[in-house]
């Protein structure tokens, strides 16, 4: 029984780009993280051991965003999908959206996404 796990507009404040005063500056970025596993193994079991413990997720990630002060959010969305694929082996397929809304002046919202599967 395939489904997915969402994290939609997850706002991390960290130190993120290239610009001498993005080195400084806190700035929010968004992560858009979605799952897909088997949700039987859960469904039949109720033990949030079966599935990903979404909070938990949320922390390790908000940690590894605001710990490696990336330059690009290239590969701050590079380093979550792998960070998803490595610490949940439930997960077969993972897709990252990193927004960056105060990127570019006049733009709603800069974003980079990227898919990776097991």
């Amino acid at each position: 029984m395939l489904g997915t796990i969402e994290l939609e507009r997850f706002a991390v404040r960290c130190i993120v780009g290239i610009h001498p005063f993005e080195r400084v500056q806190e700035q929010d970025v968004f992560l858009d993280i979605a799952m897909d596993l088997d949700f039987a193994p859960a469904a039949a079991s109720e033990n949030v051991r079966d599935t990903v413990d979404y909070s938990a997720l949320a922390d390790d990630l908000s940690s590894l965003v605001r710990d490696r002060k990336f330059q690009l959010i290239e590969t701050l969305a590079e380093a979550c999908a792998l960070r998803v694929l490595c610490t949940h082996p439930r997960v077969d397929r993972v897709r990252v959206a990193v927004h960056k809304p105060a990127a570019v002046p006049g733009a709603a919202d800069t974003l980079v996404r990227v898919e990776r599967v097991r």
